[in-house]
């Protein structure tokens, strides 16, 4: 039987193609169903294993048919599972959370524990590269629980070598090397190439971070070596690429170009997503280094459409969708048990009020009657509670669900550190969904970051946050608007449109205040403001610029223009901006506001700290300050120091 693939397909060589054909062949050729399956999986992994994804799928699907044919779950599992992996790799994510679920529901119907743990592997890697490290963890660290009970090696270093994955992102690299060395001990002992690959490149990616090229490129060389001696190829895209990231960051740019682009072709050759989109966006950073600028057009253009494609809004709500589908089934099943039992209940005291109601005799039948009637009303009472209940329950449901689409439309970690050098986001709604937002994009050689404060806050806030993400979008980068000022106005004119807003007398004047920041690394700083302030502190002193008294939104007949603000940067300078919900929030020993001054003196009092330390310090003296009251409005604060 073959070994479900672990995160990623397992290494065989194309001599094994021909085995298992062999194999179908004779297999058929006695009607062996089950060893025809096995052989196709065999053929698919080797297809895979070359990149041909197209082949691979048509082999595990040919599979799957036999395996359904014949009843045997354990071979399901495995075709879905293998299938679900050939779509991670495409990027296609919504396709892989689909067959990904299916085994894993297959997997705890046997009690098939690595089945179990495999499929959970394959659905962290899907949470890691969405950067949802949390979840990512969750799933790893569940995965590692049960490969150690099992004593199953190979899936152990598979386990550390993620969980190290997520130390790295998270930057603690002295767990990361950890995780790696615990790892590569365990590969080599068992001679798994494919794994001691993989942690190589890891080991050289900290290397790399850590600015000590010499041993990032000994390790990534001895990765792609054995890659290119396996026949990996999207283990060699990956490879070069690491490699041309050391050339690019020691300015040795021709040298890079050459790799990159090695990278890409095979990348494109294998149909491989997420290496097409990294090698594009270090072909395009060269590029332009290079002052090829029409080449680096072409790669930019490339990558936007990967990163599109990896992040779009489908991809995202299956990964959602995944965790509560799975939630949801489980407790069904609790359900369902105990509804049986409290049926068979039921049904032994309906037999004892029975036995007693005829040897009681006639002189108790008022009595058992009067009785039945109380009874039936407290059942009914009963369950118009749960009625009521169970609909508060699906409300709330709802609204959390809603909460994690809208966090899957917020910038990621990855995404804000990728465009900012250095700064935090705090975001703390009042009810389970937010309001407030913050947005972030890349045009043009530009950075555009904004916080957002729309009407209301909840589940309407919620609503007309969404609107405002697209509008902003939709003026950045399809309608190319470069001045924060000019895009707040255009911005304006969409949520009238969207909203149908005429100035009557009775109509709400909703729409957002905002702060929208455009920046270049040249140091230039543009923005627009919106009834909300920008801070900037320079050197312990605090420089506020005031905002414009109108909404992104209907305010008057007349909609006047924004006022565009522009300064030079200097190293060192923190900016910050955000809404109105921490200076309002109502504590403290005589229960007032926090107060716009207080919130100016604690940011100045904190510039000698880390910006991730005052994103903590905020979040403490929020939560001492308001102590038992209750939240009254979305908090949401931003900081970058440049």
């Amino acid at each position: 039987m073959h070994k479900i693939a672990i995160g990623i397909i397992y290494s065989q060589p194309d001599s094994a193609f021909y085995f298992a054909q062999m194999g179908y062949d004779l297999a058929e050729s006695v009607n062996n169903k089950k060893k025809m399956g096995n052989a196709l999986i065999t053929q698919g992994v080797s297809f895979a294993n070359r990149g041909d994804y197209a082949k691979a799928i048509d082999y595990y699907t040919r599979s799957l048919k036999i395996q359904e044919e014949i009843g045997d779950k354990k071979g399901i599992a495995y075709s879905l599972s293998n299938i679900g992996i050939i779509y991670y790799h495409q990027g296609d994510y919504a396709k892989a959370i689909d067959y990904y679920t299916k085994c894993l529901k297959i997997s705890e119907e046997l009690g098939d524990k690595k089945g179990i743990a495999a499929t959970l592997i394959n659905i962290g890697n899907i949470y890691k590269n969405q950067g949802n490290y949390a979840k990512a963890m969750d799933y790893y660290t569940r995965n590692l629980k049960i490969n150690e009970e099992l004593g199953d090696e190979n899936g152990i270093t598979a386990s550390l070598n993620n969980i190290g994955i997520i130390y790295y992102h998270q930057g603690d690299y002295a767990k990361a090397m950890d995780y790696y060395t615990r790892s590569i001990k365990i590969y080599e002992e068992l001679g798994d190439k494919k794994g001691i690959a993989a942690t190589l490149i890891n080991i050289g990616i900290i290397y790399n971070d850590q600015g000590d090229y010499a041993k990032a490129i000994d390790y990534y060389t001895k990765c792609l070596k054995i890659r290119e001696e396996i026949g990996d190829k999207n283990g060699i895209a990956n490879s070069l690429n690491s490699i041309g990231n050391i050339y690019k960051n020691q300015g040795d740019y021709g040298k890079a170009l050459e790799i990159y682009t090695k990278s890409l072709s095979i990348a494109k050759e294998i149909g491989n997503v997420i290496r097409i989109r990294y090698a594009s966006q270090n072909l395009w950073e060269v590029h332009k280094k290079l002052g090829k600028h029409k080449q680096a057009l072409e790669m930019h253009e490339l990558y936007i459409e990967m990163r599109d494609s990896l992040n779009n809004m489908e991809n995202k709500e299956a990964a959602i969708k995944l965790q509560y589908q799975h939630q949801n089934e489980k407790e069904q099943a609790v359900a369902e048990a105990k509804h049986q039992e409290a049926m068979a209940l039921s049904a032994e005291r309906e037999k004892r009020q029975k036995l007693i109601a005829w040897s009681a005799g006639g002189g108790l039948v008022m009595v058992l009657l009067f009785a039945f009637f109380i009874f039936n009303r407290l059942q009914v009472t009963r369950k118009q509670k749960k009625v009521i209940e169970d609909q508060a329950e699906d409300i709330t449901d709802s609204i959390r669900y809603a909460r994690n689409i809208q966090q899957a439309l917020l910038p990621t970690i990855d995404n804000l550190n990728e465009a900012l050098p250095d700064g935090f986001v705090l975001l703390q709604p009042k009810d389970i969904v937010s309001g407030d937002f913050y947005w972030l994009q890349q045009y043009n050689n530009q950075v555009y970051f904004a916080v957002c404060d729309c009407t209301g806050h909840g589940v309407p806030g919620a609503f007309m946050s969404m609107i405002g993400s697209s509008l902003l979008d939709e003026a950045v980068v399809e309608k190319g608007i470069t001045k924060p000022s000019e895009i707040f106005f255009e911005v304006r004119k969409g949520f009238i449109n969207a909203l149908k807003q005429s100035g009557e007398a009775d109509q709400q004047k909703d729409g957002m205040d905002a702060v929208l920041c455009s920046w270049n690394k040249n140091g230039n700083l543009e923005y627009a403001l919106a009834y909300n302030p920008l801070l900037l502190i320079r050197e312990g002193e605090i420089l506020e610029t005031k905002a414009d008294m109108q909404p992104v939104g209907y305010h008057t007949e007349e909609q006047k223009p924004f006022t565009h603000h522009e300064l030079k940067l200097e190293k060192g300078d923190t900016v910050y901006i955000f809404s109105d919900g921490y200076p309002d929030q109502f504590g403290g020993k005589r229960n007032k506001k926090f107060m716009m001054k207080n919130f100016k003196k604690l940011l100045v009092s904190i510039q000698d700290k880390t910006m991730r330390e005052q994103k903590a310090i905020l979040e403490t003296t929020m939560k001492e300050w308001k102590g038992d009251n209750e939240q009254v409005d979305d908090i949401l604060v931003m900081g970058v120091r440049f």
